[in-house]
């Protein structure tokens, strides 16, 4: 019998998660399988003991859960203490360890599609759990400067490795060389919106959007049409799991086997 695995989250319906580690255990040939656990915030503590339970060998956690389940974990790595946030539990036995990979898998879509960010300005968009990875990232790779945007500057902390201002600062003075979307704002069904206008994108050289459902959203058109090389955050997230299937496994996966993957979602996904 195969290992089981699966994402823990709050709302699930459009994940491709499955689909992605159906597709590592076809190139590992790997008898597992991959659920979906779509759980209540008050329920995180019996989830993650049932999944000990039950013999679970790891799961991913996506939004809203990726800084509230670090409480019912025993167990934090370094990369995901110095981050903040976790996306990926490793089970053994009793024991439960939070990592993040999304941090790993930042960086391999900034290396698959030739975005710099050694130098330059960047500025983040969101405060949640998905850009915690990424403001580390940044912060661990050269950034000459960081600009974290947020809707409500009440409740963000100072922080000296980088500025806090919200959406209208950053329309009055759109400042900076890379724009990085970690809103859910502009992710399907609600196609028509952005979490910026259109004047931001003007001096800018790249624009990278987490959000991979749809292939290109508003905020990557805009973007695009203002000259600004773009991607969404599909490379991301197939990098992420198999940075994942990784540490569940304790093995090393040759990096090719991304590209074949996200390849494949790719044609399925939007062509």
């Amino acid at each position: 019998m195969g290992k089981f695995y699966g994402l823990l989250g709050e709302k699930l319906g459009h994940s491709i998660s499955p689909k992605i580690h159906d597709l590592v255990f076809l190139e590992l040939k790997e008898q597992s399988t991959y659920q979906l656990f779509q759980v209540k915030r008050e329920r995180l503590k019996e989830v993650v003991q049932g999944l000990k339970y039950l013999g679970c060998s790891g799961v991913n956690v996506t939004i809203p859960y990726k800084i509230d389940i670090m409480d019912h974990l025993d167990n934090i790595s370094e990369e995901a203490k110095r981050i903040g946030a976790i996306n990926t539990i490793c089970f053994k036995g009793e024991t439960a360890t939070g990592h993040n990979t999304d941090y790993f898998g930042f960086g391999m879509l900034l290396n698959k599609f030739n975005i710099n960010i050694r130098n330059k300005k960047i500025v983040i968009l969101g405060t949640g759990g998905s850009s915690k990875a990424i403001i580390q990232y940044v912060l661990d790779n050269g950034a000459s400067k960081i600009t974290l945007v947020t809707r409500n500057l009440s409740n963000t902390l100072l922080n000296k490795d980088y500025e806090t201002i919200d959406y209208d600062m950053l329309s009055k003075n759109p400042e900076g060389n890379v724009i990085i979307n970690t809103t859910p704002v502009g992710m399907y069904p609600k196609l028509d919106f952005s979490p910026v206008k259109e004047n931001v994108f003007s001096g800018f050289e790249a624009a990278v959007d987490l959000i991979y459902n749809p292939f290109e959203t508003l905020f990557l058109k805009d973007a695009r049409e203002n000259g600004c090389t773009t991607t969404n955050g599909l490379y991301m997230l197939v990098g992420q799991a198999i940075a994942s299937e990784e540490l569940w496994n304790n093995i090393s996966i040759e990096k090719q086997v991304v590209d074949i993957i996200y390849n494949k979602l790719k044609a399925n996904l939007y062509e």
